[in-house]
């Protein structure tokens, strides 16, 4: 009987600790992302720092990608949709282009017309660098792939989601592709505003 009653009393212990643990969120990255000041879709610089003080969900897409970025975009534009039911408002979903020669700011409006977004001023399409500048930036920034193909309009890309505190720390990335969480996306992005 001692034994039972040990048991179930370790039980609801590991359950309320279990309990405790999830609430917190836990950063699964810890990358600094480096000073920039780009150009989005509406022709508007975008800086790090005015983004300080703001969560947001990156990206690296391109409009001429016919395969990995037109589901990634629509991925996101259902994150953002359910970013928006949450009632969540200090948030940003930021799109690097990785292949900036080629899409300018009208390409990038054009590009994001096409998808069922309302709020589409949380959206920042960007764009106005040098190809070695992004390839550099997503390395050193979100420890990722951005490189354009010889000879080619193709560009090889991360097909992740990452989210970047306030501070400008990337601290979590997501499939962006397929089996998009959307709910932990939504969960974390509150949790990193508390």
């Amino acid at each position: 009987m001692k034994k039972i009653r040990f048991n179930c009393a370790f039980l609801v212990f590991i359950l309320i600790l279990s309990g405790c643990s999830s609430s917190e969120f836990e950063p699964e990255l810890d990358l600094k992302v480096m000073d920039f000041e780009y150009t989005n879709q509406r022709n508007e610089v975008i800086s790090l720092e005015k983004l300080k003080g703001t969560p947001w969900l990156a990206m690296f897409i391109y409009t001429r990608c016919n395969t990995v970025c037109p589901p990634m975009t629509s991925n996101m534009a259902d994150v953002h949709a359910a970013i928006e039911k949450e009632g969540i408002e200090n948030y940003k979903i930021v799109g690097f282009s990785v292949d900036p020669a080629y899409d300018s700011p009208e390409i990038l409006s054009n590009y994001l017309s096409y998808y069922p977004i309302e709020n589409v001023s949380k959206w920042e399409l960007l764009t106005g660098y040098e190809q070695a500048e992004i390839t550099q930036f997503a390395l050193q920034s979100f420890n990722t792939v951005a490189k354009k193909l010889t000879g080619s309009d193709d560009v090889i890309h991360d097909i992740k989601y990452f989210l970047v505190d306030q501070n400008g720390i990337v601290v979590k990335s997501y499939d962006g592709y397929t089996d998009v969480p959307i709910e932990e996306i939504v969960t974390d992005l509150k949790s990193v505003q508390r």
